[in-house]
């Protein structure tokens, strides 16, 4: 998963971008409140780490920015040496999932982030095939079968779908889609993830006549959108239709 981290404290940013990478998350980790919101506008992101004490701004108030400002609910990992339980509650009540206190233990960081992201996307942790919106994806095999139909996409296109529909209604980056299907250190040219995405589209059939969207977010990235809501089961309807109202 793609997780933001934000404390100005070097040895405990690296610290937990670290443990985190150890634990298979793409990490990107910034000093200052101003860095952060900057990136935010134009980037997505599965969790963040948010620190209480910055030099420009304070952990309550990023929380509370984030939570007007980004249209999807993304989990928040607050983190502070602060031990009252005024300051919890605090912080929960701004819009926080969780709240650790420092020092921050490793295997609970690992576990409570694990936790984080089990919550926000259950479709991740399915065993052998993945059911979105009617699309059967079975990860191991990279195959996806489409009304009972097998639909030949390469590995980076099956990689490429698969995000889609697990981000169903949410605006992904192109870094976050070049990090997540192509890895952090491959640099590819911009037309071949629109050419990717072109193929996922037609080899799919996510055409407005099908019931899907799939569009790119000017100067952003690219978005899939469920058209026909019948088409998704229960958890995920519920989801998706929380992102819409919350950008509309």
């Amino acid at each position: 998963m793609r997780i933001a981290i934000l404390d100005d404290d070097a040895t405990q940013l690296e610290m937990i971008r670290w443990v985190l990478s150890a634990a298979g998350h793409h990490c990107h980790v910034f000093n200052s409140a101003k860095a952060f919101q900057h990136d935010l506008r134009r980037e997505s992101f599965d969790l963040l780490v948010l620190d209480w004490m910055l030099p420009d701004n304070d952990g309550l108030s990023v929380m509370r920015w984030v939570r007007s400002h980004v249209e999807h609910k993304i989990p928040i990992l607050f983190v502070t040496s602060r031990t009252d339980e005024e300051s919890i509650v605090q912080a929960l009540s701004a819009g926080a999932d969780d709240y650790m206190i420092k020092p921050l233990r490793r295997a609970e960081l690992v576990a409570r982030v694990g936790a984080l992201l089990r919550r926000a996307y259950p479709e991740d942790t399915a065993p052998e095939t993945i059911d979105i919106a009617g699309m059967i994806f079975e990860p191991k095999a990279a195959i996806v079968n489409v009304k009972g139909q097998r639909v030949n996409l390469t590995h980076k296109e099956f990689d490429l779908a698969l995000l889609l529909f697990r981000n169903l209604g949410k605006p992904l980056s192109r870094s976050h889609i070049q990090e997540s299907v192509w890895g952090h250190e491959e640099v590819i040219p911009s037309r071949t993830m629109d050419t990717h995405v072109s193929r996922v589209r037609s080899k799919m059939g996510l055409r407005p006549d099908q019931g899907f969207r799939l569009a790119p977010v000017y100067s952003y990235g690219y978005r899939l959108e469920v058209l026909d809501k019948s088409l998704l089961q229960p958890a995920i309807k519920s989801s998706v239709e929380e992102a819409v109202e919350v950008e509309a």
